[in-house]
């Protein structure tokens, strides 16, 4: 396997079954072509709902979730848990040798508390490193690395860190050639048209003009930096077309 491509899945379609299907396709199709993805996810609907039934109310700065200790409580028993085990049978149930992990996991990401100057986030984390050994011998294996964006801080605890920033920190260590963003909208949009490429000048401008907003803006984000960091290609698009959306370049 030559190509390194990471997939991080948002996490608001992962409970449905149809979704599902359709993501097991698209992993089927990579094998036919030779590569094994590394698959991080995310699992923001579910971990909502449970931090709701823990008495907490989600909170998000910037686009990123605030995580207080009843959040990161969700976050973990979500995300290590049902969202894993969900991804991780529906590769099965077709042959697919996939295994669930998180970044805590032989603390296979080391991350640090994030700050963000427009107010605290509690237990969110941003990735200091990857083991990319650990990922490369999974993938020599023919195993599919589902990843939970659940991540050591070295100290005995954990921080929850973006799914899309995770994706961004595991394939600039991998050298990816590429790293797509599957969400539920099919690229950028203006005018309600997907973008085809964008540079970093126009995503830019974009920003500044409150096009690109909310949850978009940390994807866009981690695609520039990821370009500036060595990856080839980022893609934002949806699971119904993972070679095509918006192309960062």
């Amino acid at each position: 396997m030559t190509m390194v491509r990471v997939i991080k899945l948002g996490g608001n379609e992962i409970d449905d079954p149809q979704w599902l299907a359709r993501l097991v396709a698209v992993v089927q199709r990579l094998f036919e072509r030779n590569e094994i993805p590394v698959i991080v996810h995310g699992g923001g609907r579910e971990v909502g709902q449970l931090q709701k039934k823990l008495g907490g109310v989600p909170r998000f700065v910037g686009g990123l979730r605030v995580t207080d200790e009843k959040a990161l409580r969700a976050a973990t028993m979500v995300l290590c848990g049902e969202v894993s085990t969900r991804l991780v049978a529906a590769l099965g149930a077709t042959g697919l040798d996939a295994q669930g992990m998180s970044g805590v996991d032989r603390e296979l990401v080391l991350a640090t508390p994030l700050t963000h100057p427009n107010g605290s986030l509690g237990f969110v984390g941003m990735p200091l490193c990857v083991r990319s050994d650990v990922l490369r011998a999974l993938l020599a294996d023919g195993v599919v690395p589902i990843i939970a964006p659940i991540c050591s801080n070295g100290l005995g605890g954990w921080l929850n860190v973006n799914a899309d920033v995770m994706a961004g920190a595991i394939a600039v260590t991998m050298s990816a050639e590429e790293v797509v963003f599957i969400s539920n909208v099919p690229g950028v949009l203006v005018d309600g048209a997907v973008v085809p490429r964008l540079t970093a000048l126009e995503t830019q401008a974009l920003i500044e003009k409150d096009i690109i907003t909310g949850g978009m803006i940390p994807k866009v984000s981690t695609a520039l930096i990821a370009l500036k960091q060595g990856v080839t290609r980022v893609r934002i698009t949806s699971i119904d077309d993972v070679f095509g959306g918006t192309v960062f370049e």
